[in-house]
């Protein structure tokens, strides 16, 4: 996924300019922090007070001039308003955030609001047209037949969570300003890999493999994961 952002961020931005960048949802901090060391300035939001020291640990072992790039407030991401005016931002994440909310598109709409006009808007989401796949593969063809139907699934935590289906994520960012510009498929093959499996020795290999699928149909369509990219307008 690092790599379809930086293509994007690549294409719409000249080379060499320090973007502002939102991380909402940001976790222990791998995007923002990866941004950060890249020369960007990252404010990362985040409401898990765990997940925050864990990022500020990390932001601490940073040399200065990153530690000086890189701002982190423990807030929800419903409440960009509250924190930042509307078009503060060049580039706004929302990784795996969205399984999480009930009612997305408030969400969606505020962090529309942060963009700069021509800002990118990078969501990661599961893939409400693809939940039978997980069950179907590991041979729980109960689970898969109800997975069609619904959009709604329980994740590897335990928790009942929520998916997303392309045309209607198509839709809403339509309606908030920020139209779809692209999108890729994550984690086609790799879905169904045990937690903690150790990494093959050929890993550079399996990640063009997925950097090629997640770009090609039929594939980037049966993914776990969608990365949607949508352009304030």
């Amino acid at each position: 996924m690092a790599r379809q952002l930086d293509e994007q961020i690549v294409g719409r931005f000249p080379v060499g300019q320090r973007l502002r960048v939102l991380d909402v949802g940001m976790g222990q901090g791998t995007q923002a922090l990866r941004l950060a060391r890249a020369g960007h300035q990252v404010t990362g939001l985040e409401q898990d007070a765990k997940m925050v020291a864990v990022a500020r640990d990390s932001l601490a072992g940073e040399p200065e001039g990153i530690r000086e790039r890189m701002r982190i407030i423990e807030g929800d991401g419903r409440d960009t308003g509250v924190h930042f005016l509307p078009g503060s931002f060049d580039v706004v994440l929302c990784h795996g955030v969205l399984m999480y909310v009930e009612e997305p598109d408030p969400l969606l709409a505020g962090l529309a609001r942060m963009l700069a006009p021509g800002g990118l808007l990078s969501l990661l989401v599961r893939n409400g047209d693809a939940l039978a796949i997980r069950p179907g593969l590991s041979g729980d063809w109960a689970g898969a037949l109800a997975a069609f139907d619904t959009v709604s699934y329980r994740n590897r935590l335990g928790l009942d969570v929520r998916a997303d289906r392309l045309k209607d994520l198509t839709s809403t960012l339509a309606g908030i300003g920020a139209p779809l510009h692209a999108w890729y498929g994550v984690r086609v093959f790799t879905d169904t890999a045990a937690d903690g499996a150790e990494a093959p020795a050929d890993v550079e290999t399996l990640l063009a493999v997925e950097e090629k699928a997640g770009r090609t149909d039929p594939y980037r369509g049966v993914a776990a994961l969608l990365h949607l990219c949508g352009v304030r307008g």
